[in-house]
């Protein structure tokens, strides 16, 4: 008698698993995600430790635990190093998520065909050979350390990798592999998680790191089941606007590092060149007097920068006021208009406030609250904000300017800029030697205060 197929419904968009069809997943409430796939049964066996050699392991104290020191590969972007924690570990699985044509594979491209000292093989689910060679030809490098392999199979894979014995291998992308043990299409909940615990097991026992690149869904976050970043060692996010040249990469999970360093790239005709120093690309040369315009002190991850903030302040051409934001949190916008009418008495509500971030980028800080509202009333009465000015402070409900984090670094950051002035939160400073700063500190409380400050 044959034996009945079992199935059950999984979603696309995280990963939950369901005995039957809901038209609304459970546990992330999208709708018309679910779908059907067959289900094996998994063969008990006894579990055994990765690289013991099949031995039983056996409870220790974590006082005799020996440690060292993980060995890591310097890749060639020191940008990269510097969000992986300073460099590739062995062994550990790295996932690279971001949006289509953002520049993931050429990240990768570049960096393996820059290493000259190991074996990589590359495999490409997704583009053919060819691509693949004009795509180096276009970044002007040529190795022959690199080996490509067109190949969806997962089983073709590890053929190929017991033949060329890699020292680093790239998976590009994780959703076009399919193993033959899964009766289900590549891309499916099933084929990611299998492939993924393989590839794992793999890199654990051989020592050798392993480098996927995933899509994202429509809501930005890291395609297939929410354990597939559970597995990975590492998850980093390539993002950025297509249309402007910048992209960060940001690490979302580190086992070996830290969570808050990120790199930031330039998109050029050879391919994605590092930004050592973002505040003076983002940063409008010249010395012309706009109003409208101010300078925050942004920190991104641990990293400080400059960063410009344009508003445009009109009267409402069609009775309706509009809000427009690029770059910063809509929301956020309208409660600081609301402090600016009810604390401070001006009247935006028939007006049209249009909100830019330079440069592409989304900033989350608060501490851009104070120059957000210096640029709105600076375009609304137009008077320009001094260009050697800059500001860092979040903005209360009631209107006061409440102290930031990491406020010496922003100060250090302005001062190598040539800023002349820098307007922080009262009682920031609080233990930090100001002696050793050369640019002007104005401290105020209120946002009143920062206007006489400013516009004074």
């Amino acid at each position: 008698m044959a034996q009945k197929i079992k199935t059950a419904w999984f979603c696309n968009n995280c990963g939950n698993e369901s005995p039957k069809w809901e038209g609304r997943c459970p546990s992330c409430g999208e709708w018309n995600t679910m779908v059907e796939e067959r289900v094996v049964p998994k063969k008990t066996s006894r579990a055994i430790a990765v690289g013991t050699g099949g031995t039983r392991s056996h409870p220790i104290p974590v006082s005799r635990i020996e440690t060292s020191e993980e060995t890591r590969i310097k890749m060639p972007s020191a940008e990269l190093n510097r969000v992986l924690g300073g460099g590739l570990v062995a062994g550990s699985l790295v996932l690279i998520g971001g949006e289509p044509g953002i520049g993931k594979s050429t990240l990768v491209l570049q960096n393996t065909l820059s290493i000259k000292s190991r074996r990589i093989l590359y495999v490409s689910g997704e583009e053919s050979a060819q691509q693949l060679k004009m795509r180096a030809d276009r970044l002007g490098r040529l190795s022959d350390n690199v080996l490509i392999a067109c190949e969806t199979s997962l089983e073709t894979i590890f053929e190929h990798i017991r033949d060329t014995d890699p020292q680093l291998l790239v998976i590009d992308s994780i959703q076009t592999i399919a193993s033959d043990a899964i009766e289900s299409v590549a891309g499916s909940v099933s084929q990611v998680r299998e492939c993924s615990a393989q590839l794992l097991k793999y890199a654990k026992e051989s020592g050798v790191p392993v480098m996927l690149i995933g899509h994202i869904n429509k809501e930005g976050n890291i395609a297939g089941p929410k354990v597939l970043e559970h597995i990975v060692d590492a998850v980093l996010q390539f993002e950025g606007d297509r249309q402007h040249m910048y992209r960060i990469l940001r690490s979302i999970k580190n086992r070996f590092g830290s969570t808050s360093e990120l790199g930031i790239y330039e998109m050029c005709q050879r391919g994605l060149r590092e930004v050592t120093n973002p505040s003076e690309m983002l940063l409008t040369q010249g010395d012309s007097d706009l109003s409208g315009i101010s300078i925050g002190v942004t920190m991104e991850g641990i990293r400080p920068f400059l960063i410009e903030v344009q508003a445009l302040v009109s009267t409402a051409a069609y009775g309706t006021p509009q809000r427009s934001v690029t770059g910063f949190d809509y929301k956020r916008m309208n409660m600081l208009l609301a402090v600016l009418e009810k604390r401070v008495g001006f009247k935006l509500a028939q007006k049209d406030v249009f909100l830019n971030i330079a440069g592409g980028l989304k900033v989350s800080d608060p501490a851009l609250d104070l120059s957000v509202i210096c640029a709105i009333l600076s375009s609304n009465v137009d008077i320009n904000v001094p260009r050697r000015v800059c500001m860092a402070g979040e903005v209360g409900l009631s209107g006061e300017i409440r102290p930031v984090t990491r406020i010496e670094q922003r100060i250090l950051e302005a001062e190598k800029l040539g800023m002349e002035t820098i307007l922080i939160p009262c009682n920031n400073l609080k233990g930090v030697d100001t002696s050793k700063f050369s640019i002007k500190i104005s401290e105020v409380a209120k946002v009143e205060e920062a206007f006489r400050t400013l516009f004074a």
